[in-house]
């Protein structure tokens, strides 16, 4: 193992928090592989690049030495989280979940080592819980605190209904913790309250108390909402290896450093050296290539890289993609719009029937795909590159 320092300083890179960094310098210091658990509730059957930031950190302490535990939340998916949106996340029914996580069981070790990753699901200890049990787990924490979760404390100054059952899962991620005795857990910056629930429940059962990391939440194609695929910004890592690269070179110059940043294993110092490459003048486009090439590579292959990258240069000498991109944003009325209303709304066609005509013509693309339905609609944070003919394109973001 590398000292102590240098492991800090290695998994510091990209982290938002370190909750609290002198406990988790005193663990490193034991010299001993820590148990590092990170949660997924298998909400959706893919996996998309936003989940690779805590997958990836996961992978850095795997390579420090340390035994890493995926934990599939099949007993907490059921039960329903709050979106963040003022909204309670519908619970999934027991086959949503375990048709999910088996895909996710899959998808993961495109980055672990499977040899060297725990995967739990946490319906193993949650299923074994009596109704008393989890009343006494209840009891170990307080309304009082649970309102101070952000969504929480809004939704009730607001007068809006909060379940009960809501307030169940926290304390059910933080139990998690107690059942694998966690020395770390990570989680993206909208999971800070209940990690820190987790390590408050450590305590409470005469544990030492875990160190809780937050990663920043990765844009999606947008560049402004969270990568998600009910907002269908995102990059699957199922996606084929044309459509990854395809997206990826369709995100904007600046999104691309928060792609290096969070996704990249490329050292710090190659990033900089990149970084000031384009402040010298280099094409942003090279670069972003670069980027394409190695995240297409990691879960296709390096030839289906190659193949992808050759089929993007293909498409670009032959004019259907010009080297700079305009970025336009519309707004969205009642959180979708039609793409014929886009079209005309980002300047590419004079109005919604030429745009039609386009369309029954073959002449639009999205995202490099020829539309041939002109009632297709967009919804609100979706952010595609549309073309109109070989001259007319445009990268249009659909705002709420």
């Amino acid at each position: 193992m590398l000292s102590a320092e240098k492991q800090l300083t290695e998994i510091r890179r990209g982290v938002q928090d370190i909750l609290v960094e002198e406990d988790l310098l005193a663990k490193l210091r034991e010299g001993r592989p820590l148990r590092v658990k990170a949660g997924f509730d298998p909400t959706a059957p893919d996996l998309h690049l936003g989940h690779t930031v805590l997958i990836n950190k996961m992978r850095l302490f795997q390579e420090l030495g340390h035994e890493v535990i995926f934990l599939i939340g099949d007993f907490t998916g059921m039960i329903g989280d709050p979106t963040g949106r003022n909204a309670t996340r519908p619970p999934l029914t027991a086959e949503d979940v375990r048709r999910n996580a088996e895909t996710y069981a899959s998808q993961i070790f495109t980055i672990l080592d499977r040899d060297r990753t725990r995967v739990e699901f946490n319906s193993t200890w949650m299923g074994r819980m009596s109704a008393a049990d989890l009343i006494g787990l209840a009891a170990r924490h307080t309304v009082a605190r649970m309102l101070e979760r952000d969504d929480f404390h809004k939704r009730y100054k607001a007068g809006k209904a909060i379940a009960v059952h809501e307030f169940l899962y926290p304390l059910v991620q933080g139990y998690d913790s107690v059942a694998l005795r966690a020395d770390i857990e990570l989680g993206g910056t909208d999971q800070k309250f209940n990690l820190l629930v987790g390590r408050q429940l450590q305590q409470s059962f005469g544990q030492a108390p875990q160190v809780v990391l937050t990663m920043p939440l990765l844009e999606g194609l947008d560049g402004v909402n969270k990568m998600s695929k009910s907002l269908n910004n995102y990059i699957g890592i199922t996606d084929g290896p044309e459509d990854m690269f395809g997206k990826l070179m369709s995100v904007s110059d600046e999104l691309m450093w928060r792609y290096y940043d969070l996704l990249s294993f490329e050292p710090v110092a190659e990033v900089a050296r990149l970084r000031q490459s384009a402040a010298d003048g280099a094409n942003p486009r090279d670069i972003k290539i670069r980027l394409a090439m190695e995240l297409v590579g990691r879960f296709h292959g390096p030839d289906a890289a190659q193949q992808a990258q050759d089929a993007f240069l293909r498409r670009f000498r032959a004019g259907e993609l010009p080297e700079t991109i305009a970025e336009v944003t519309v707004h969205a009325r009642d959180g979708r719009l039609g793409v014929a209303y886009i079209l005309r709304e980002a300047g590419l066609v004079t109005s919604t029937s030429e745009a039609l005509r386009m369309i029954r013509q073959g002449a639009v693309r999205v995202d490099g795909e020829r539309l041939d339905d002109g009632r297709r609609e967009v919804p609100a944070g979706a952010s595609h590159v549309f073309q109109v003919g070989k001259r007319r394109v445009a990268r249009i973001t659909v705002l709420g």
